[in-house]
């Protein structure tokens, strides 16, 4: 017998990733447990006597959703669903079973199981752990491809772990190796992805505009940065990350760093004629001595790039108690020269913020999409529990390139703040400190933020 299915083109990318694991996710109506669904059914009739797990978290929702469709999409002349066991099967001997783990312990009644593919819909339902456990029942020597493809909108239990797993490490659409070695891919999907929804319920959009804010950035632009003390609400990867391009010669270039041996972040940024900034690259290293660090900050700028300035915060003029030099010092010994930016963190956020969404609600800041720490770290930033206009500190490991765009934004925007406003007739050591070291540029914004010095 013949099928006719009509899928969408998100949904055929997600029936032909041959990753070992597979995310097809983002909002609302984006046709996710369809594509699951057409897929088990396509992979079934390909592969005789394969067997499938599909898994919802409480059985009432794997019945109201998963098992209806099936049973109104499946032909019956092909497929049997035995209603007691919630197990469906082939003529040509492969079987789907249906599961689901309201309990952490659930997955063990599935201890002894082998399964071809996996299938978790509503992934951020579960548990990393049940997740880990579950994967491990895929195997079997029969030769036929051994996937675990999950669907999910953002939000539940499962959205941090989810979304460090599959949303963060790699651009989207992109194939990418975890850590453990495994073959991971986000496919991304939207409302107007699907058409055959649009078509048949055009209401349905309005209806999922009249939610609250932070329920609408999740089920109608399948927005992943979203969480309670969020620093960064602005963020939206829609409206900020931008594929590349090629950067014209005339903008003027800026690198920006954060350096501790910990963790070096490196940001070039250009500025455009009208104002907007691109941060166009990156460099993300741990371990790397000065030395390390300012070789492969020039094995990073390709040679002709003129960059106007690199923008350092003042702790690296510090001096260390055993030598007397500066890392900013050692740093120009190898050729890297500085100029030092202000290290008021709640202005420098604030300016973040003004990049992020000016006065008028434009960004002002896009980021390239290949530069994937600086996207998966900004919006990972909470509030300070003590101190709100603040930025929290932890964890740490994310801080360091959203440090070095703060560098680059207190430099750049100049922000009208109260802080700005202070007119100081008398200048500190540390002013006069900060003003030598500048260069033009640094001499304006200091100019402007302190006064004429005297």
């Amino acid at each position: 017998m013949k099928l006719h299915l009509t899928v969408t083109k998100k949904q055929k990318q997600f029936i032909d990733a041959t990753e070992s694991e597979v995310l097809f996710g983002g909002a609302a109506g984006g046709g996710k447990s369809y594509g699951q669904i057409v897929d088990a059914l396509l992979f079934a009739l390909k592969y005789p006597r394969s067997k499938q797990l599909v898994l919802r978290r409480t059985f009432a929702e794997l019945d109201k959703s998963l098992i209806r469709s099936v049973l109104s999409l499946y032909p019956r002349e092909i497929f049997s669903f035995n209603s007691s066991s919630h197990s469906g099967k082939f003529k040509n001997g492969s079987c789907i079973d249906f599961g689901y783990c309201a309990a952490e312990n659930d997955v063990y009644q599935y201890q002894s199981a082998e399964y071809d593919v996996v299938r978790f819909d509503e992934l951020t339902h579960f548990t990393e752990a049940q997740y880990v456990y579950l994967i491990s029942r895929v195997r079997g020597a029969n030769g036929y491809p051994k996937q675990i493809k999950s669907s999910t909108n953002p939000g539940g239990v499962g959205h941090s772990w989810v979304k460090s797993r599959f949303v963060d490490p790699a651009e989207r659409g992109v194939g990418f190796v975890g850590g453990d070695g495994m073959r991971r891919i986000f496919i991304p999907s939207l409302l107007s992805d699907n058409g055959f929804l649009k078509r048949g319920d055009p209401d349905y959009e309005k209806r999922l505009l009249a939610l609250p804010e932070r329920e609408k950035k999740a089920l109608l632009y399948g927005d992943w940065n979203i969480f309670e003390g969020q620093y960064f609400t602005e963020f939206s990867r829609e409206r900020h990350v931008i594929p590349p391009f090629e950067i014209p010669p005339s903008w003027r270039k800026y690198r920006t760093l954060d350096y501790g041996l910990d963790r070096l972040a490196v940001l070039w940024i250009a500025v455009a004629p009208d104002g907007t900034s691109y941060v166009y690259r990156e460099l993300c290293e741990s371990n790397l001595s000065i030395s390390a660090a300012a070789r492969a900050i020039g094995e990073h700028t390709p040679r002709g790039e003129d960059i106007y300035a690199t923008l350092a915060p003042p702790d690296l003029w510090s001096r260390s108690q055993e030598t007397g030099r500066t890392k900013a010092g050692i740093f120009s010994e190898h050729g890297i020269n500085f100029t030092k930016t202000s290290n008021d963190r709640e202005t420098g956020w604030l300016s973040v913020k003004e990049l992020l969404s000016d006065s008028e609600g434009r960004p002002r800041l896009k980021i390239f999409s290949q530069c994937t720490e600086i996207i998966k770290c900004l919006p990972a930033l909470s509030i300070d529990r003590i101190r709100p206009t603040d930025c929290a500190t932890e964890p740490h490991e994310i801080t360091h390139a959203p440090d070095a765009l703060r560098g680059f934004a207190i430099f750049y925007t100049r922000p009208n703040s109260p802080v700005c406003e202070v007119k100081r007739q008398i200048w500190t050591p540390d002013m006069w400190e900060d003003y030598r070291t500048a260069d033009e540029e640094g001499k304006k914004y200091l100019k402007a933020k302190y006064g004429e010095p005297k």
